[in-house]
């Protein structure tokens, strides 16, 4: 057992769960916000199917990837099953045809940058900052 613990894990050890300073997107109003504020601030939306398998894994991905600060970046958290209004005025908005899961970087109003499905990790927000 030992062997396979090591390989594995053990099943009584703990990973310590990573978490993001995710900021809720929730209303339509937060749009017109992100936009003014990518003005000043790299602004992150991580658009998010709580009922999807491969939206699950990308974002466990992403966050054992992310190594920012609130000072660098505001990262917004959309789940879009619940608040499929507001995913709908993203792609209006910010110019992107809607997938899940997806990721924009906005900067001066505009979508500099985004992603969907594996994709998402690929992007280097470093360049944004």
């Amino acid at each position: 057992m030992g062997l396979l613990n090591k390989l594995f894990g053990s099943s009584t050890e703990q990973r310590e769960e990573k978490v993001l300073p995710w900021i809720p997107l929730n209303e339509l109003q937060q749009l017109e916000f992100i936009e003014q504020k990518s003005s000043t601030k790299t602004q992150v939306i991580f658009k998010h199917s709580t009922r999807c398998g491969i939206s699950k894994m990308v974002i466990n991905q992403f966050t054992d990837a992310y190594n920012f600060t609130e000072k660098d970046v505001d990262l917004y958290y959309l789940d879009l099953i619940n608040y499929r209004d507001v995913s709908n005025e993203i792609a209006d908005k910010f110019q992107v045809i809607h997938e899940s899961p997806q990721l924009l970087v906005i900067k001066n109003g505009a979508t500099v940058a985004h992603a969907s499905h594996g994709d998402i990790n690929n992007i280097d927000l470093s360049r944004f900052i």
